[in-house]
């Protein structure tokens, strides 16, 4: 490498090398960082930010009904009966108001106290974002007898108008854009995940009326959809558990208002149900990743149960429940309303109010003790489920102390069914869980041993949906899995009792491999196998997944032989193609059913060369829906199950019996 004297350096790097992006071009240069990626969840926020400006109309009490509309040409209307922007001359930049809303970073009437008192876009980047992003914006809004116009090119103003109202009594913003495709890799909306979110907002905000258009799928069912629920968040957390069988109806509600904070909360737990579902929201910005609203409600939730039960001689004194017991089975909804919310980036996926905790607690203590009070059967129904599952925690954390004596969690020893890599560090290294002896034998042969490890499973594995933890700790095969992956990365099952949630850097100490990837057969059983195991991850070990280091193989299901020729084929479609290409005659097919069939060359170069393969990622894009559906066909509901497979039935292609 040739050094480049002082002098020279001066000369290619210096003040006309910086560069000052503002507002939109800012944005247009960096997406990523204002809506989150340029891919599908990055898409669908243009539309959440916009239908959000219309919910803070709505919490400020002055809009009733918004509707949504996607068009045939993929673009989006958001229109509302609110206040409407403002669009008379900004004092300061001299142009319309909406102008400088939809065109300014951090403008807005968010910032004040005296328009919004609560609202969820304090950020003030989110509808001049989705103006940055768009191929073209267009603003109609009507106010005071007037409607005002303004069309935009990507985040540019290029015209407007203004004349008079065509109903004087009309009010409102009306918002329609198209998504730029030179920023985002898909633009292509999908109903069911807008319509996911768009029924959310309604359940938080009672009464509010959100109709939901999608021109696109015209003759279909739910061209339109209307979303309104009387009930609130007490109708949104029936919703949630009614594929379940519930240890009381209805759901326990409560709300109060403390120090300017609202605080609203409905919960119901479930019979023969081991998850708990926590849903938080904060100005109706769900708090993926929770913050101190969560933590209140969890430690008051703890404390009031454990109170009650002492009190009324329901537990005995050494009966302490970790909140794990108490939270077992629950199904919760948490909606604050917060006039200063402090959210953890422009995303807004955790809350870090520190005076929210206290508050909540406090608030889920008086009202929660009020209602156990009043309803002893029910409180006497939730501490006998929360003291089962004490038990069953006290009788598993004994025996897996007692197995530890003897077996690999409590050593540095590996399963000695693991063929283990030699690599060191955790982040390059590779585990394969392989259906049986037969392909783990052709795995472990075909292989790069360096940072390839693999760990052959006999048979099914135990359907974790429908066991307790004392049941899922004596399977041979989870607990040579949770050895191998890392027994501290699987939450409750590594013997300290309780779900143990993990900072990133904790994590990824315990990861023994950075990829975990399912290799099963291209059959029923293979799909049955992987369905086990993907309800295992997602209950039991769900920040992998979130992490992105869970993975599926797609290993060939035909190799075609023709002369010299070969091409291996990983789908019906693609084999058609090849047929086509190199002619049916003389042509040789081979189906695999099974990993096993393949040598271990053939495997390699086809599932596990890293150069030449194709692993899926296995991401969640929404819990509650990966719940229901986890419930649904894992679960011990028979009739869920039976409804959903005559609903589904139809779309089958390929049935391989």
């Amino acid at each position: 490498m040739v050094k480049k004297k002082e002098g020279q350096l001066a000369a290619t790097y210096d003040a006309s090398k910086i560069k000052i992006l503002g507002g939109i071009e800012a944005v247009r240069k960096r997406p990523a960082m204002y809506i989150g990626s340029t891919g599908k969840s990055g898409l669908h926020h243009l539309i959440y930010e916009v239908v959000d400006n219309s919910i803070d109309e709505a919490l400020a009490g002055h809009c009733d009904n918004i509707s949504i509309t996607i068009t045939k040409e993929n673009s989006v209307m958001v229109e509302d009966d609110g206040r409407g922007i403002p669009f008379d001359k900004h004092k300061e930049t001299k142009r319309p108001a909406v102008e400088v809303v939809l065109t300014t970073l951090h403008a807005g009437g968010k910032f004040g106290d005296s328009v919004y008192k609560v609202s969820g876009g304090l950020h003030g980047v989110g509808v001049s974002c989705v103006n940055a992003l768009s191929e073209w914006m267009e603003a109609e809004i009507t106010r005071e007898g007037e409607t005002y116009f303004q069309h935009y090119d990507r985040g540019k103003p290029r015209k407007e108008k203004l004349g008079p109202a065509k109903q004087k009594d009309k009010r409102g913003t009306r918002i329609t854009f198209k998504p730029d495709k030179q920023i985002f890799t898909e633009t292509d909306f999908d109903n069911k995940t807008v319509a996911h979110r768009l029924r959310e907002l309604a359940y938080l905000n009672r009464g509010v009326k959100i109709t939901f258009t999608d021109e696109r799928e015209k003759g279909k069912d739910n061209h339109t959809q209307v979303f309104q629920y009387e009930g609130g968040i007490l109708s949104y957390v029936d919703h949630l558990n009614e594929k379940k069988d519930r240890l009381y109806k209805p759901p326990i509600y409560f709300s109060a208002e403390k120090e300017h904070i609202c605080v609203e909360i409905a919960m119901q737990h479930c019979k023969d149900y081991y998850d708990e579902n926590i849903f938080s929201f904060v100005n109706c910005i769900k708090t993926k990743e929770g913050g101190t609203h969560e933590v209140g409600f969890k430690s008051a939730l703890t404390k009031a149960i454990n109170s009650y039960g002492r009190k009324n001689n329901l537990a005995k004194e050494d009966e302490s429940l970790s909140g794990d017991d108490v939270r077992e089975g629950l199904t919760a909804v948490i909606n604050l309303r917060i006039p200063e919310p402090q959210f953890e980036g422009q995303t807004k996926t955790k809350l870090g109010n520190s005076e929210v905790k206290g508050l909540v607690d406090s608030v889920v203590i008086d009202n929660l003790n009020a209602y156990l009070d009043k309803n002893p059967a029910v409180a006497k129904a939730v501490i006998e489920r929360a003291l089962m599952a004490y038990r069953v925690r006290q009788a598993a954390r004994k025996a897996q102390e007692l197995e530890r004596k003897k077996s690999a969690l409590d050593t540095a020893l590996l399963p000695g069914k693991l063929a283990d890599c030699s690599e060191s560090n955790a982040a390059k290294c590779e585990l394969f869980l392989v259906e049986g002896d037969s392909a783990g034998g052709s795995a472990k042969q075909g292989r790069d041993r360096r940072f390839q490890a693999i760990l052959p499973l006999r048979g099914k594995i135990l359907n974790v949906e429908k066991a307790r933890i004392d049941k899922i700790l004596t399977s041979n095969e989870i607990r040579t899995m949770i050895t191998a992956i890392g027994p501290g990365v699987i939450s409750g099952l590594s013997g300290d009792g309780g779900k143990e949630e993990l900072s990133e850097e904790e994590f990824f100490k315990k990861l023994n491999y950075h990829k975990v990837v399912i290799m099963t057969d291209a059959d029923v059983d293979g799909a049955h196998i992987r369905t086990l195991l993907l309800t295992f991850f997602f209950r039991y070990a769900r920040k992998l997944i979130e992490g992105g280091h869970l993975y599926i193989a797609q290993p060939p299901l035909f190799l075609v032989k023709k002369g010299k020729s070969q091409e291996y084929v990983y789908n019906e479609k693609q084999l058609e193609k090849t047929m086509k290409k190199l002619g049916r005659d003389g042509a040789h097919l081979q189906r695999y059913k099974g990993l096993g069939e393949m040598n271990p060359g053939q495997l390699w170069e086809t599932t596990m060369n890293p150069e030449a393969r194709t692993l899926l990622q296995v991401t969640i894009e929404d819990a509650e829906d990966a719940d229901e559906i986890f419930k649904i066909l894992m679960g011990s509901e028979v009739e869920p199950r039976r409804k959903f497979i005559q609903e589904n039935a139809k779309y089958v292609k390929n049935l391989d019996v």
